[in-house]
């Protein structure tokens, strides 16, 4: 199936090239041609022979020193196999748009744009970021190969045929399963993206014999397009705003021939400017709580900040900035696990050694004396960790109780913190469990994010606060999520974090989590008000066939190389399994085991359970004692915990 259609077709479908003498709607009027390089283009504009200026403009692009894409290195080009697959099927129009639905799709000889094979929005936004685009470029300039380079262009005459910028207001994008294809191919994240990568496009396929005058005068044209597109049409907040923003910085970067640079680049630092300040809480974690974006809005950040510098531009960031950048990578590696893994809280995936250690070799170029980073981003050959284990990061609601930094390690990061936004879960109190190099807890994930119906309740499914390792009314979602931290004390023989949420009307939840020795935890939870209904706690075990004790809300992994945890709840009338999934990547997901442990409450009464957490290697066989010392008291709690015939004596008292 020959599927590569003739590019001066194309060209001519798409519409004029050029305007006619004395016209201001030629390409050439987006163009500063005072600049310095492009007086032969202007000289022939000005004398009428467009084609010979596109020609000549082509041709100062091709030899072009000064502007810089750092994210691209032609010198470097590597493919993994997985990119070379993209490339491949792409000559055939079977299009790589989402790693959640593999094989890929096939678009049709005549590329259907608006093709929906399975009704996820996000397969339908991300079919026009055109993810397989860039790897084709890769291969063309490791093989010359000029299929490649091509079909890209036809690719991109296509789309642009196909997918013209009609009217588009932000306000009519809501029903998605109904909305015009515009906003789709045309809103400004999927916008953003294009910006971004067809930098990278335009440096690998620009000496090809295919990359004609005539085409670069089209992609300018819509490249222009874009840049505008978002300068009218940002999004009121969050992360989409900061990517619009950094990738408006790189158009304005990368082509400063086009009249709008100055403009494109100064309105995207002045919002990455202002946004650091209003995204980034004091502790240095981005406002939506969710550590996927924690991790997205630190490369924002600093992906802007890299490019201005390679170009010169770094004076228009201020020290601050750079400071906040640096506070959000301090608190991303405090919340990581040893092997460089964080927590799946709210929409996060799984971000292993492969996606996080190269940012960590980009961060230290930039904060070469932060220690802690060069730690990281040399596998420990160099830098070293943090002179502190535990920390506390109060405004955010993220507490870390860790006893060291090595793969040996037990770690436990809580989640309880404010009100956050579309990404952030209702699930205050949870928490994620790691020890020896084993996360025990690890959260449900959030598997998809929103469609048609069938794709919503999916999507609904892991977002509920039952999934997630805390309490629960009834097994209804959260009615409020404003976690406030009532003590942290990290000094003596045990830590102590001490949080609370009004959760439901007539119902507030108080976790204490106390790490005895550094070696294993106490968690005692109150729950209190007029409310009445099952309390249920909810605990959500890796991956695993473990022992389980009904009667005496036990249950104990048995995973052969020892490295095992028990679980024993004590307060609760009965324990049950639980229906338990993770999900780890988009549309994705394993079984688990997962309990709830159930108590009725009375109106005007309190519910008070005490669980422990101790990490074992035979831990079926670990003898676990606890009891609640005095009455329920709003001003602290104290508890008695055996653990193998050795007491712990535990309590905390507010002022």
């Amino acid at each position: 199936m020959k599927l590569i259609r003739p590019i001066l077709l194309l060209l001519a479908l798409a519409g004029p090239l050029f305007a006619g003498a004395g016209e201001r709607d030629s390409v050439f009027d987006l163009l500063d041609l005072s600049q310095p390089g492009l007086e032969r283009v202007a000289d022939l504009h000005r004398e009428g022979d467009d084609h010979a200026a596109a020609a000549a403009l082509l041709e100062y692009y091709r030899t072009r020193r000064g502007v810089v894409c750092p994210d691209v290195r032609l010198d470097a080009v590597t493919v993994t196999p997985d990119e070379r697959r993209w490339a491949d099927e792409a000559l055939e129009h079977r299009f790589f748009v989402h790693a959640g639905y593999q094989p890929s799709f096939f678009y049709g000889e005549d590329i259907d744009w608006e093709y929906w094979p399975v009704r996820d929005n996000e397969l339908r936004w991300q079919l026009h970021r055109m993810k397989w685009w860039a790897p084709m470029g890769k291969v063309y300039r490791l093989t010359g190969d000029e299929r490649y380079a091509a079909e890209w262009c036809a690719e991109y005459l296509d789309w642009m045929r196909k997918n013209p910028l009609t009217e588009y207001r932000d306000e009519e994008a809501r029903g998605w399963n109904t909305a015009p294809n515009v906003y789709f191919a045309w809103r400004p994240l999927e916008v953003s993206d294009r910006l971004e990568f067809q930098i990278h496009q335009f440096l690998y396929f620009l000496p090809s014999e295919h990359f004609t005058p005539e085409f670069l005068l089209r992609f300018l044209e819509n490249y222009h397009r874009h840049a505008e597109h978002i300068t009218r049409h940002f999004s009121a907040a969050g992360n989409h705003l900061l990517f619009q923003a950094q990738r408006l910085v790189f158009a304005g970067v990368f082509f400063p021939e086009l009249r709008d640079a100055a403009r494109w680049r100064a309105t995207g630092v002045e919002i990455l400017n202002r946004e650091i300040g209003k995204q980034v809480y004091d502790d240095g974690v981005q406002y939506e709580l969710d550590p996927h974006y924690h991790l997205e809005s630190i490369n924002i950040f600093f992906k802007a900040l890299r490019m201005m510098d390679a170009n010169g531009y770094r004076d228009e960031f201020p020290a601050e900035y750079l400071r906040t950048v640096e506070r959000m990578i301090e608190a991303h590696l405090n919340y990581s696990f040893p092997d460089y893994t964080v927590p799946m809280f709210s929409d996060a995936k799984l971000h292993d050694r492969t996606t996080t250690l190269p940012c960590y070799r980009e961060w230290t170029e930039v904060f070469p004396d932060n220690a802690a980073i060069r730690r990281l981003a040399t596998e420990g050959r160099e830098g070293a960790a943090p002179d502190y284990r535990s920390r506390a990061f109060r405004t955010s609601g993220f507490y870390v109780l860790r006893n060291g930094w090595e793969e040996d390690a037990t770690v436990m990061v809580l989640k309880a913190g404010p009100q956050a936004f579309w990404h952030c879960q209702p699930d205050n109190g949870t928490f994620e469990l790691w020890h020896a190099g084993r996360n025990f807890f690890p959260d449900s994930g959030s598997f998809v994010y929103a469609g048609d119906k069938e794709v919503t309740a999916q999507r609904n499914w892991f977002r509920r606060t039952a999934v997630h390792n805390t309490l629960t009314l009834d097994d209804r979602n959260l009615d409020s999520t404003a976690s406030h931290c009532l003590l942290w004390r990290t000094e003596g023989r045990d830590e102590t974090v001490v949080v609370e949420n009004p959760s439901y009307a007539g119902l507030t939840h108080r976790r204490a989590v106390f790490f005895v020795d550094r070696r294993f935890y106490v968690i005692v939870d109150e729950a209190w008000g007029d409310a009445e209904g099952d309390v249920a706690l909810h605990y959500h075990l890796t991956e695993c066939e473990p022992l389980e004790r009904p009667d005496d809300c036990f249950v104990a992994t048995r995973f052969e190389d020892g490295n095992n945890l028990a679980l024993r709840v004590f307060g609760a009338e009965r324990m049950e399994r639980t229906e338990g999934w993770v999900s780890r990547s988009y549309r994705h997901r394993e079984a688990r085991p997962s309990y709830a442990f159930r108590t009725h409450k009375r109106a005007g009464e309190a519910v008070r359970t005490v669980t422990v957490l101790l990490p074992a290697r035979d831990a079926g066989k670990s003898r676990i004692e606890a009891v609640l010392r005095g009455g329920f008291s709003s001003r602290g709690a104290a508890v008695r915990v055996k653990i193998d015939g050795r007491k712990y004596d535990l309590k905390y008292e507010l002022n």
